[in-house]
């Protein structure tokens, strides 16, 4: 990136005084999210604006009160409207749906609808809540097509636009920050599930990326501010915190399913069942005519950190709904060791070898997923585990040198 641009970044991200230093090892002994750092400053960085808040579910205190509740009886807080991302606000919603614009009988605040909108139209809805300032607090899982980040991106985007200010409040990455793995997005397959070019596992916090979106994608910054956690280091998963866990969305259920999604969501864009109707959504895969000579092709591969055991079930919606189907379920016994982008690879490859009728979506889903051609091309052309990930190698290590200068955690 060019000198002049970073020059304009540093002054268009200014973090807040409050948290512009990554956590200290002392700091370690006491954990806090983004928004309880801003509580605990009294909302310092709010003071004196109107405030809109993209949010869902997981938008919660560690005693699992919503904190569009708690600011909205916060007299300190002049908090004027909520947007909400997929699924909804209060998360009524299934994947691919929303709760449309209503206003909130808790709060009586007007929840305005940003699923699907970007650009222009969603600056027009911040503009018609008459926020100065639009906070964003989302638990993310860590997957390039796990949507909120791009909820994120289109309202960093859109308060540009509209002239507003734009403020992160952060939480931890639950599969960890160590690194960024699976193969980087390219820009003509760009969707809702992938706007930019970042590697299908990111390895960043929501805070993170924000400021990566700022000084790598966005044509002109957005005013940002990020409330940090204090105490998070990268290595560490979700349950070293002692947090709630608010699923983020109805097939995401536990930090279990977050450690595997970024791997196992590539079987949406096949005729496999994901999962999706089970009690362990993107851990169950399957379909019908399959059995454990998958799980036995599966786990010849050796993959670092996981087992798979041939397992059956009946999805009570989505595919193969109400129907016995024959598949796998995945083990992680060490989770350091795990990489589920590779797991997620070794499974398309045997699931193909091992099943006769094994297709992909007929548009092509999985393009979109992967963010090129490569990963189904080299599977159909009989290209195994080792070689396909071999394939993205050059992309990966490049994204990695960029991700590199938006750290904020050591």
């Amino acid at each position: 990136m060019r000198l002049s641009r970073r020059t304009l970044l540093a002054a268009a991200t200014a973090t807040a005084s409050l948290t512009s230093a990554p956590p200290t090892q002392a700091a370690h002994h006491r954990r806090r999210t983004g928004f309880e750092n801003l509580a605990a400053s009294g909302y310092e960085p709010l003071r004196g604006q109107r405030v809109g808040i993209v949010t869902n579910p997981t938008g919660v205190t560690r005693d699992v009160h919503h904190i569009v509740d708690v600011m909205h009886a916060d007299e300190r807080v002049n908090l004027g409207a909520v947007f909400g991302p997929e699924h909804g606000f209060r998360g009524t919603a299934q994947a691919g749906g929303s709760e449309g614009r209503y206003d909130d009988p808790a709060t009586g605040l007007p929840v305005y609808d940003t699923y699907l909108k970007s650009g222009q139209a969603l600056a027009d809805i911040f503009a018609a809540s008459a926020v100065d300032t639009v906070v964003f607090d989302i638990q993310d899982v860590g997957a390039r097509f796990y949507t909120y980040i791009w909820t994120l991106y289109d309202c960093m985007e859109a308060a540009r636009l509209a002239g507003k200010r734009f403020v992160v409040l952060d939480r931890p990455n639950p599969v960890t920050g160590r690194r960024a793995q699976g193969p980087v997005l390219h820009r003509e397959f760009a969707t809702f599930v992938g706007r930019q070019p970042i590697s299908q596992a990111h390895g960043m916090t929501v805070a993170e990326l924000a400021r990566l979106f700022n000084g790598e994608f966005l044509t002109t910054p957005v005013a940002l501010d990020t409330v940090l956690m204090t105490g998070w280091r990268r290595e560490e998963f979700y349950d070293a915190w002692d947090l709630p866990w608010v699923p983020p969305s109805p097939n995401m259920p536990t930090p279990d399913t977050a450690l595997v999604y970024s791997g196992t969501c590539l079987f949406e864009g096949t005729n496999l069942s994901e999962g999706r109707g089970t009690t362990r959504p993107f851990e169950l895969l399957g379909a019908e005519g399959l059995d454990g000579r998958w799980a036995a092709a599966a786990n010849e591969l050796g993959l670092p950190g996981v087992h798979f055991r041939e397992a059956y079930f009946a999805p009570t919606f989505s595919k193969f709904q109400g129907k016995t189907i024959g598949g796998v379920q995945i083990h992680v016994h060490d989770r350091p060791a795990y990489d589920p982008v590779r797991t997620g690879v070794g499974l398309l490859v045997t699931a193909r070898r091992t099943w006769s009728d094994f297709a992909w979506r007929p548009d092509n889903w999985i393009d979109k997923l992967t963010g090129s051609t490569r990963v189904r091309t080299m599977i159909d052309a009989g290209a195994g585990t080792d070689e396909v990930v071999g394939g993205w190698q050059d992309e990966l290590r490049a994204f990695r040198r960029i991700r590199k200068n938006y750290l904020l955690y050591g």
